[in-house]
């Protein structure tokens, strides 16, 4: 008997059958360099599928050349990519997956920076977050798009999926423009009514329909909620909107959330929706519809999934980010071990990281290098005694691995506790989740047996002979001298006036309640990420006035691809925090702050300042590793005490490190 039964218990999926009820949701990888599929993406789809997994829905490919939001997307509509979909068919089908191609056009919600051509919708609008006003789509367009969406079908058909998803209504791209009273202003027989607004959504799936064949999967994926949208569609109208292409002859219905004016509403973060946010409109739409109907929003544990199922909310769960974090999660969750999924702790840093690369996981460094690392798992190695030195995501990471590499390991952290900066990330209550990534490091190093020795500050001398290989993990220190990344030539020298001063503190001094702090705080955030936000929140909820300055335009700016910047000033606008930018101190005097302005070099005084917090950065602690120079120990350098950066790197290089060993 399973722990979960719903949730592995086989389910027709139209004229083919899902081994289980868990289903890997389309999400971007931008692992193609050519717009058809990389070995990369090959590996990832067979890596969720070894995982268990029983129904994998392949990233939104572009059905037209209109909708090319970033290079790494995939043609569909480009017969080059059957033989890619084969490769990646090929991987997948042995381990008993359904594989589905997802088919898309962005409409307005892109710009034409890399096709070179003008955005498509069907008015004239621009989207709130890239502001180009679209081409209103003729008639004539209009079929050239259907006509696109059967081709792509087609080609994807030919390269051997097990079935299609048409997307497009969902997230409010181009097919919920139509659909949309807000974004469809047309006085044609594709504006005005619902049936005029839905017929082109009509149009598509018995196009796509007669391309698909009888023994083939053919669903949609739609909103059960437009969220903050004015004018938008509701999960009433949603629900009537699933009626009519539930009776249009289709498969299944996958169901999402929000537009691009509210992105946390599609992939909501730890710090900006609970989990399961989106199961009650889910229902909704389940309750009046034929089809199996498939549920999101932050669904990260099997109980949660069972809970799903069995209540009858949906009759598939899908999740993204917590297949990215943990590909093994079905298995784990079939064994009855669901302690041992790797959790995804909603920072993300994947939806961050195709901002600028290919995917990747804030912690897991597996991603999008499947084939690289578990085919270096197989190499012989020679079995060596190491020390990690630090106890914070490197370390932790750096000893999972080398331990699992077959390595003797000794973990010394000098503090009383693991878990390093993340500990004081975590005081502040939205990013409480995000102790699960050291969390799970340490309850994985507690069941392996590792010897870890807390509360030991060890020496190189205590090193050497003892141990031939050496991981440094030893973190970094805040900086405190007050100067701003503007001032370079004054960072070797003395600091800033009044930065001596008692009531002058760090992040880490506030968030580790060391700090006794009176009660107007002022942070200065050189940095333009999180700390500053971070720091804010924890003082807020502790009912201290706080007043933000920095020298940047914009606060936050080193995280807003992560998209929960606005839900971030949102929280501490409401719980009264003030903001000042392109400003840096120039002086704190007791309790006055003297202000420049960056652009125009004026000055200006704050006063009754009771305490200031500097937000400027870290300096790496590395003395260790240069103590260890000439030792005769194979030492690597990780994480923040290589350069202070992020978690992300920080698991990546002591990953790596165990690697190297």
């Amino acid at each position: 008997m399973h722990a979960y039964p719903t949730l592995f218990s086989p389910i027709a999926l139209g004229p083919r059958t899902a081994r289980n009820r868990i289903w890997m949701t389309a999400h971007a990888t931008e692992f193609s360099t050519d717009g058809t599929f990389a070995d990369a993406s090959a590996d990832y789809y067979a890596a969720r599928a070894r995982g268990g997994v029983g129904v994998i829905t392949m990233e939104a490919m572009a059905v037209h050349p209109t909708t090319q939001p970033r290079r790494g997307v995939i043609h569909a509509y480009d017969e080059a990519v059957v033989d890619s979909y084969r490769k990646v068919a090929d991987a997948v089908r042995p381990h008993g997956t359904l594989l589905l191609a997802q088919l898309w056009h962005r409409g307005r919600q892109t710009d034409g920076i890399i096709s070179r051509l003008p955005t498509w919708a069907p008015s004239a609008l621009p989207d709130t977050v890239y502001r180009e006003i679209p081409h209103e789509m003729t008639h004539r367009e209009i079929d050239e798009l259907v006509e696109h969406y059967a081709r792509s079908a087609r080609y994807a058909i030919d390269g051997g999926v097990d079935g299609i998803e048409v997307h497009g209504l969902a997230h409010g791209y181009l097919l919920g423009q139509f659909l949309s009273p807000a974004t469809n202003h047309r006085v044609d027989e594709y504006g005005g009514s619902f049936e005029n607004r839905i017929r082109i959504v009509r149009r598509i799936v018995e196009q796509v329909r007669q391309v698909v064949p009888q023994d083939r999967i053919l669903g949609v994926r739609l909103n059960s909620d437009d969220g903050t949208l004015p004018g938008g569609l509701t999960n009433a109208d949603w629900v009537r909107i699933a009626e009519v292409i539930d009776r249009d002859g289709i498969d299944y219905i996958s169901t999402s959330q929000g537009t691009y004016l509210d992105r946390m509403q599609i992939y909501g973060t730890s710090t900006a929706r609970p989990a399961g946010y989106e199961l009650a409109d889910t229902a909704a739409i389940t309750r009046a519809v034929s089809v199996p109907v498939m549920a999101v929003g932050r669904i990260t544990t099997p109980e949660m999934a069972e809970d799903v199922l069995v209540s009858g909310k949906a009759q598939f769960v899908g999740m993204a980010r917590q297949l990215i974090a943990d590909p093994m999660w079905p298995e784990k969750a079939q064994r009855g071990e669901p302690d041992s999924i790797r959790p995804c702790i909603g920072s993300n840093w994947c939806v961050a990281s195709f901002a600028r690369g290919p995917l990747s996981c804030i912690h897991n460094p597996k991603v999008g290098r499947e084939k690289e690392f578990d085919g270096d798992d197989t190499r012989t190695r020679v079995r060596r005694t190491v020390a990690v030195v630090g106890g914070g995501p490197a370390g932790l990471r750096a000893v999972l691995t080398a331990h699992e590499l077959g390595h003797v390991v000794t973990l010394f952290e000098q503090d009383s506790t693991l878990g390093g900066q993340v500990r004081w990330i975590t005081a502040a209550e939205p990013y409480r989740e995000w102790s699960g990534v050291t969390d799970w490091l340490a309850t994985q190093l507690a069941e392996a047996g590792v010897k870890i020795e807390l509360g030991h500050r060890v020496t190189a001398e205590e090193l050497a002979g003892r141990f031939e290989a050496a991981v440094i993990a030893t973190g970094s220190t805040p900086l405190r001298h007050g100067w701003t990344a503007r001032r370079p030539d004054l960072w070797g020298g003395g600091s800033l006036p009044g930065t001596d001063q008692w009531n002058v503190y760090t992040p880490e001094e506030v968030l580790s309640g060391r700090a006794e702090l009176p009660h107007r705080i002022l942070i200065v955030d050189d940095t333009g990420d999180r700390q500053a936000f971070i720091t804010a929140e924890y003082l807020l909820a502790r009912r201290h006035p706080v007043h933000i300055v920095s020298q940047y335009p914009q606060l936050g700016h080193a995280f807003a691809d992560a998209h929960d910047l606005p839900f971030a000033f949102g929280r501490l606008r409401r719980a009264g925090a003030t903001f000042t930018p392109h400003v840096e101190v120039a002086a704190i005097d007791g309790d006055t702050v003297t202000l420049t302005d960056v652009f125009t070099s004026e000055t200006s005084t704050l006063t009754d300042v009771d305490a200031v917090v500097l937000v400027l950065g870290n300096a790496a602690d590395d003395q260790l590793a240069r103590d260890l120079e000439g030792s005769g120990i194979d030492v690597h350098l990780v994480g923040d005490a290589h350069a202070p950066r992020r978690i992300f790197n920080a698991i990546w290089e002591g990953e790596n490190a165990a690697r190297r060993l």
